[in-house]
Parts: structure tokens; C-alpha cells; sequence
């Protein structure tokens, strides 16, 4: 029992460092890793993206669902740079924020979907959902810390809860298309949380406008 309980305050003693440690780096600094992070997860979620494309029937093109279906569409944010510019640090930071929680469970729908997805490359499909979902909780930790340092506001988060179903489809076609749409509201929504970021860095280094 003694030794249990050396274990458990070992661990708690360890994550207690790694949050003041974390909690004791420059914003700059957080920002940086921040943005790197949301790179990563805008390029992978294109790449898989690029993948999926090499083998689309041609009707999936015609039955896919807008854009403005996604899940996340009714949250209000900036369409370009100009206009992201022009939102607050702490707005930028929950609107990120948000995002990134909105994609907990759809992750998980498609990294469950991936391994019996009728496509030839599922098996490198369901590997790069996984670092997607990595990348997206290592970043949704670090954005937790940076908002802990920018103010309540940033630590605001919109609810935008998931309705799709617990499955893809039943046959071929349906399994496809409805994992492209996912992951396509997923790309497009990893660009928004990339350029948030970036604006934020940008600001942060006190860089001219023109240069963000």
C-alpha cells in the first residue's frame, strides 16, 4: 500500500512540474510551439485529404454535403487574415479554442471508421487519424495554458456540439463520402485554428501587419 502510494505522489509531483514548467515559458515562446503544432495538424489533415481523393467514386462529388453543413459552420469567425487582424488576442484565442474542442468526438468517429473505410490506403488512413488526434490534444493542452495567461475571455469556449451518428454509412459510397465531408470540415476548420494562431504569434512578436 505504502508503495502505491509513493507511486501516486510521485506521478502527481511530476505533473505538478510540468505545469508550472509549462506555465513559466513566455507566451512567445507557448505561441511558437502552439502554432508548430497547428501546422502540423492543417498539413496532415491535407495530406489525408489528398489520400482519400486517389480513390472517390465520382458520384461521392455529387452527393457531398456543403460546406456550410459542418458542424462547426455557426460559429462566427473571421473569413481572412484582414478581418482575423482586426479580432482581439483573447477572441482569436477562444474562437481556436473552440474549434479544436468541437473535434473531440468526430475525431474519434473517424479513427473508429478508418480501419474498415472501403479504401485501399485504410490502413495509412487510420495511422494519420491517430496523429491527428494527437497533435489535437497536445495542442488543445497548450492552448488550456495560454489562455491561463491572456485573460478570461480567451478561456471562453462556444459549445458546438457533434449530431452525426455513431457511424459513417452501411454501404461503400455512403462510408466515403460521409468520412471525406468529416475531414474535409476538419481541414478546413484546422486552417481557421493555423491562422488564429499565426496572427497571435505574429502580435505577440510586435511584427508589422503586412508581416503576419
Amino acid at each position: 500500500m505504502a508503495h502505491r502510494g509513493s507511486q501516486a505522489t510521485t506521478l502527481y509531483l511530476t505533473a505538478l512540474y510540468m505545469l508550472v514548467s509549462c506555465t513559466a515559458v513566455p507566451v512567445n515562446d507557448l505561441l511558437d510551439r502552439a502554432s508548430q503544432r497547428s501546422d502540423k495538424l492543417h498539413s496532415l489533415s491535407t495530406s489525408l485529404t489528398h489520400e482519400l481523393d486517389s480513390h472517390f467514386p465520382p458520384i461521392g462529388r455529387m452527393i457531398m454535403p456543403r460546406p456550410s453543413m459542418c458542424h462547426t459552420s455557426s460559429l462566427q469567425t473571421p473569413t481572412d487574415k484582414e478581418q482575423a487582424l482586426r479580432v482581439s488576442e483573447s477572441d482569436l484565442l477562444s474562437l481556436a479554442r473552440s474549434l479544436l474542442q468541437a473535434w473531440v468526438d468526430p475525431l474519434l468517429l473517424l479513427s473508429s471508421s478508418a480501419n474498415s473505410l472501403p479504401h485501399p490506403a485504410h490502413n495509412s488512413i487510420y495511422r494519420k487519424i491517430q496523429e491527428l488526434q494527437e497533435y489535437s490534444k497536445s495542442l488543445g493542452d497548450g492552448l488550456d495554458i495560454l489562455s491561463g495567461k491572456m485573460g478570461p475571455s480567451s478561456q471562453y469556449i462556444s459549445l458546438l456540439p457533434f449530431r452525426g451518428s455513431n457511424d459513417i454509412g452501411q454501404d461503400k459510397t455512403s462510408r466515403l463520402v460521409n468520412f471525406q465531408f468529416l475531414l474535409s470540415c476538419f481541414r478546413r476548420d484546422s486552417h481557421k485554428i493555423d491562422s488564429f494562431l499565426k496572427v497571435l504569434r505574429c502580435r505577440a512578436a510586435k511584427m508589422r501587419p503586412e508581416m503576419c
